[in-house]
């Protein structure tokens, strides 16, 4: 990165506004609000109090946006497709394929979110489908074994790009090779990394992969987009259809005399009317994000993680996973990882650092029984700084042997 990069990424925090007030290390959730994303929210409630904003002004947001997300993927906009979140996204791609009997799944439910899970034993349930489920190694992606489960009789290959707890980045290249080796689909839940870590669709290998817009996308809950290769789109048909997956030669309600002509790659996954706020959210927040760069804000996003993971390292604070590896993303989690769902933290003292930093205004999250913070571009040093001196004040009345053994 070079200075001129670094330094404009770093003046991204000034575009946040609550960024100041206190340590918001809580991405991994939601962003904050960018004031170019409410400013154009503003000017899309002003035109609505007047009947507005007009339509094709809408339709051409809808499709600059899509276009964005593309480029930021290194995909084609008619790759692309609107929705609501990754859940939705996930049961529109799988209800797509025509299962056969003997289908298989393999996946890691232990680190997966439930919109990665969910819809796959939904899918067992309803078809028969038989799904593979490969144990976690410890907090990371199984990716060897996973390939090793992979055989002729295997149709999909579930993952994500970064859990949601602890937070790893998964190595997907064994997973992209066993797709090539049998002809699997390799489905990715790029919610944790899309916007924040630089994602390249052809690089990972992804047939298919969905995110929402709320997290590094720095947009809203109720958006998100899928991504499917065009090859692979175009051999599919809906499970559900609307008028903005299908091409019209004239009006768009005068209906085809025969047959269904889908419109192109992902758009055929594309239904009715768009959310039209969370389209122009996207749309500006993308814009935002291009101009800094993804792997400026990568970069950015990276350092104040290692930042954070080597001073709570210091503090003899038990780091999931260990010392910080190539496996750590902007998402650092501290404890012993405890089963799905849990968002109290059990041990003693970890709970009573939690009540600390929140005492102290440092936003963050437990997920599976872990204090998960994550840094973006709204961050900077301040912020990892003070959440060290509350966790340095902290270690000077626990014993540090007695800490490490109880994580």
């Amino acid at each position: 990165m070079s200075t001129s990069e670094f330094e404009a990424v770093r003046s991204a925090r000034s575009l946040y506004p609550a960024a100041a007030r206190r340590p918001y290390l809580n991405v991994a959730v939601r962003s904050l609000l960018a004031k170019p994303v409410r400013e154009v929210c503003d000017w899309y409630l002003d035109g609505a109090m007047e009947g507005g904003p007009d339509k094709e002004v809408l339709f051409d947001t809808v499709e600059r946006g899509r276009a964005r997300f593309a480029r930021w993927i290194g995909a084609d906009p008619d790759e692309v497709a609107w929705t609501r979140n990754v859940t939705d996204g996930m049961n529109l791609f799988l209800t797509a394929l025509d299962w056969r009997d003997g289908d298989e799944v393999v996946y890691c439910p232990d680190l997966e979110h439930p919109a990665n899970v969910l819809p796959w034993r939904n899918l067992a349930l309803r078809l028969g489908v038989k799904l593979k489920a490969v144990p976690a190694d410890g907090g990371r992606l199984p990716s060897v074994r996973m390939a090793e489960a992979v055989g002729p009789r295997t149709r999909v290959i579930a993952a994500a790009t970064v859990s949601y707890s602890p937070g790893f980045v998964a190595d997907l290249a064994p997973l992209k090779e066993a797709r090539d080796a049998y002809g699997a689909r390799l489905v990715v839940d790029a919610a944790q990394s899309a916007g924040v870590l630089r994602t390249d669709v052809d690089r990972m290998g992804a047939d298919a992969l969905a995110v929402a817009t709320q997290k590094s996308l720095s947009a809203f809950y109720g958006t998100g987009f899928l991504y499917c290769r065009r090859g692979v789109a175009e051999a599919l048909k809906p499970a559900a259809l609307g008028r903005h997956g299908v091409i019209f030669n004239a009006s768009e309600t005068a209906l085809p005399d025969a047959g269904i002509p889908y419109a192109p790659g992902a758009r055929r996954f594309d239904l009715g009317n768009y959310n039209y706020r969370g389209a122009v959210a996207a749309d500006r927040a993308l814009e935002m994000l291009e101009s800094f760069g993804a792997a400026a804000i990568e970069g950015r996003s990276l350092g104040l993680a290692r930042r954070l993971a080597n001073g709570l390292a210091e503090l003899d604070l038990p780091l999931t996973g260990g010392a910080p590896g190539p496996w750590l993303s902007h998402i650092v989690t501290v404890g012993r990882l405890g089963r799905q769902g849990e968002r109290t933290v059990k041990d003693p003292a970890l709970a009573d650092l939690w009540t600390r930093l929140t005492a102290a205004g440092v936003v963050m999250s437990v997920r599976r029984a872990v204090l998960r913070l994550s840094c973006f571009i709204h961050n900077d040093e301040a912020d990892i700084d003070r959440v060290l001196e509350v966790a340095r004040e902290w270690r000077r009345g626990v014993p540090r042997p007695a800490l490490t053994e109880v994580a």
